[in-house]
């Protein structure tokens, strides 16, 4: 007899999780950011990496820490999104 394997995926993150784990998160995330302090905090992220802009003198070094600190942020903003998508597909199948 063949035992069945938990299913899992690969999260946002390339980490692997169960699809409620990966479900959850997201919603933790929403949660966290979706308040108006939350908010406060990601326009506040975005300015120091989303709009960063890095001159020409600019070396490799300090480059890739905030190519880092933009992912990091962009993790974050994907979960939110995800975490709102879910909400809206709960919401239609009620």
């Amino acid at each position: 007899m063949k035992s069945e394997q938990p299913k899992t995926l690969i999260g946002l993150d390339n980490l692997t999780r169960s699809p409620d784990e990966e479900e959850k998160l997201n919603m933790v995330f929403l949660a966290t950011f979706n308040t108006p302090s939350g908010k406060e905090v990601l326009a506040s992220l975005r300015k120091i990496t989303i709009e960063a802009v890095a001159g020409g003198e600019v070396t490799d070094n300090t480059l890739r820490h905030l190519e880092g600190q933009r992912y990091l942020f962009g993790l974050i903003q994907r979960r939110i999104n995800k975490g709102l998508s879910q909400t809206i597909v709960k919401d239609r199948k009620k």
